[in-house]
């Protein structure tokens, strides 16, 4: 740059050779080079010898390849050849071949304008592991107003995707124009001559929504960009990893919760292209949708079966419980390999599974426990309740005394409210914690006769035993027997 600068100044090869102090045929070179740049100076090509000779041989590749090849299946084929340079360089030296490569094949795009009420996308990708079996994340994403919609579904299958869109749209408000999907048997039955063969169930739940579904070219995710974002931050924030140090889920249900509080985040923050929030633009975009239909589609869901008062249903005389809130009310049942699932339609946020069984046979009921409420205590799980002062001051020393007085009655102890008020007056001397844990010991050991308590508590306090006189037990007498008395009046 001094070299250049100086020759602006004097106009002249020899005179700016004189003042930066070099040779007029180096001034020579750098103002050809600037002038063949049209401005500026181009950067000087890095020279890499060992890879150099090589460099036909890289740009073959990239060519038989289509800009495919990976630069470790590169680098073994030079390697077999004689190569005898580093990974590192052959990986520059493909990148700068496919970069080239790109520049005369490549795609190119135009940015997509989309209108309102037009398009939504839906995909699907793998959530997490629930009960052991592996769930499906339903993802939704309207093209305008970028507002998104993620639901958990057990599978795949045509009554699971019918729910889930079912759901989706009911979530939008109203329903578009065209619904864009990949190319799922659900969906596309074939491909003729590059032409989609459409599911007749697919098309027949489209007719019912007032929209047309349309499938994405095969093997080319970038067709459907949208959703593929979409599967890809939901699969990050949803799914336990030890990125995001999410604990696994319980159930379903609190999948579900957790899929709700995502979409409620996502759309409620300021979107990074249309710089405003999904949930204020839906409320735009609602007034281009088409109104939905008050009755889900529902040929694909089973038979309908109503729920008795004990909460199950009867299919081919078989019965399956399903949630206890269901009470008189109609599902739909239907089976599915050697499962039986159950859907119930008639909810404000459209259709949802609700129950899932191994098939069964006549006489054999499947039932779940998850599906009734908590079962009252019965006779082997009776709590102590207190019905007066005294037993209320026992019962407050904690679960210690409870274990106590529940094994105490049971093994038939005596003089037990004796022994309760006994604990009472230990605990204000000693303290309630003290008493409480030798009263769990007490229970434990099965010690519940006189004194038992306070040597527990006295070895626990010092770690000496106190002896205490020899007597009989309880259910023994301490009166003398009447034998001496026989032979009296003979």
């Amino acid at each position: 740059m001094e070299i250049l600068e100086a020759f602006d100044l004097t106009g002249s090869l020899r005179g700016a050779a004189d003042l930066a102090g070099c040779d007029h045929k180096t001034v020579a070179h750098w103002v050809a080079a600037r002038d063949a740049a049209g401005g500026g100076l181009l950067a000087p090509a890095r020279p890499r010898p060992m890879v150099d000779r090589f460099a036909a041989k890289i740009e073959e590749l990239v060519e038989r390849s289509q800009g495919k090849i990976r630069a470790d299946k590169a680098h073994e084929t030079l390697v077999a050849m004689g190569y005898q340079g580093s990974e590192r360089t052959t990986r520059r030296a493909v990148a700068e071949g496919k970069r080239r490569w790109r520049q005369g094949h490549g795609r190119r795009y135009r940015p997509w304008i989309p209108e309102p009420g037009l398009w939504m996308q839906w995909d699907y990708g793998d959530g997490p592991i629930v009960d052991g079996r592996c769930t499906v994340l339903f993802c939704a994403w309207l093209a305008w107003s970028r507002f998104r919609v993620v639901l958990p579904l057990w599978d795949k299958t045509m009554p699971s995707v019918v729910i889930g869109l079912d759901r989706a749209l009911r979530t939008f408000g109203s329903a578009p124009t065209y619904a864009l999907t990949d190319n799922e048997k659900t969906v596309s039955v074939d491909q003729v001559c590059g032409i989609a063969v459409r599911n007749p169930q697919i098309v027949s739940v489209g007719r019912h929504y007032g929209l047309t579904v349309a499938t994405c070219v095969p093997a080319d995710p970038e067709s459907k960009g949208g959703s593929e974002a979409t599967v890809r931050i939901a699969k990050a924030d949803l799914v336990p990893t030890d990125h995001n140090l999410r604990a696994a889920y319980r159930d379903f249900a609190e999948l579900e919760a957790e899929c709700e509080r995502f979409c409620e985040r996502v759309n409620a923050r300021e979107h990074r292209v249309t710089r405003r929030a999904p949930a204020v633009m839906l409320l735009e975009e609602r007034d281009r949708l088409h109104p939905l239909p008050k009755v889900p589609h529902t040929v694909c869901f089973g038979q309908t079966r109503k729920v008795d008062r004990q909460s199950t249903i009867s299919v081919g005389s078989a019965v399956y419980s399903v949630p206890s809130r269901l009470v008189e009310e109609r599902v739909w049942a239907r089976t599915h390999g050697s499962e039986l699932i159950v859907v119930h339609v008639d909810s404000p946020e459209g259709p949802r599974e609700v129950a899932r069984h191994e098939l069964t046979t006549p006489g054999s009921p499947s039932i779940k426990d998850e599906h009734y409420p908590p079962r009252p205590a019965g006779a082997l799980e009776r709590i102590p309740r207190a019905r007066s002062r005294e037993e209320r001051e026992f019962l407050t020393l904690g679960a210690g005394a409870e274990q106590w007085l529940i094994r105490a009655a049971a093994a038939g102890a005596t003089r037990v409210r004796r022994k309760m008020a006994e604990a009472v007056d230990l605990a204000k001397l000693h303290g309630g914690e003290q008493v409480e844990h030798a009263l769990r010991v007490c229970a434990d050991a099965g010690r519940f006769g006189e004194g038992d308590l306070a040597a527990i508590l006295a070895y626990q306090r010092s770690g000496t035993v106190i002896p205490f006189p020899a007597r009989a037990l309880e259910e023994q007498s301490l009166q003398r027997s009447t034998s001496s008395w026989e032979g009296f009046g003979r």
